[in-house]
Order: C-alpha cells, then sequence, then structure tokens
C-alpha cells in the first residue's frame, strides 16, 4: 500500500506534466499555423487538436520517467559482485 505522500506526488507530477506538454503541443500549433480553435473541423483544427494530445500525454510520461528516476536515485545502488 502506497502512503498518501507518494499518491499525492504522483498525481501532481502527472497533472503538471499533462498541462505543460499540451500547452506545448498548443503554442507549437500556433508557431505552425494549427489552431485548435478554429471554426470548423478543418485540416487545421484538427492538426492542432493532435498536437495538443500528443504533447499531453508525452508530457505526462516524462513526468513519470523523472518521477521513477528520482525514486530509483532514493534507493541504494545493486552491490556489484
Amino acid at each position: 500500500m502506497q502512503s498518501h505522500g507518494r499518491l499525492w506526488q504522483e498525481g501532481i507530477s502527472d497533472a503538471i506534466g499533462f498541462v505543460v506538454g499540451a500547452l506545448l503541443g498548443f503554442w507549437l500549433g500556433q508557431l505552425i499555423g494549427l489552431d485548435v480553435f478554429e471554426p470548423g473541423y478543418g485540416v487545421a483544427s484538427l492538426g492542432g487538436i493532435v498536437l495538443v494530445g500528443l504533447g499531453a500525454g508525452m508530457g505526462r510520461r516524462l513526468a513519470r520517467n523523472w518521477r521513477d528516476r528520482r525514486s530509483h536515485s532514493d534507493e541504494d545502488p545493486p552491490v556489484q559482485p
């Protein structure tokens, strides 16, 4: 069973990674002309939606990788024979 502090750390780091990744995807789309908020479902709108989704997923994955590396560095290193 995990402690409440560990669960909070997991939830907050996932949320931060998700939001930061989504914002980066949104801003990248704006830079290359793919607007999420363009009326209708044109190429620019769908491309922007895809970039936001990919950014959010990648941000969450990077947050989890960061958290896993931190938790492994807190443990004792394996003993070399």
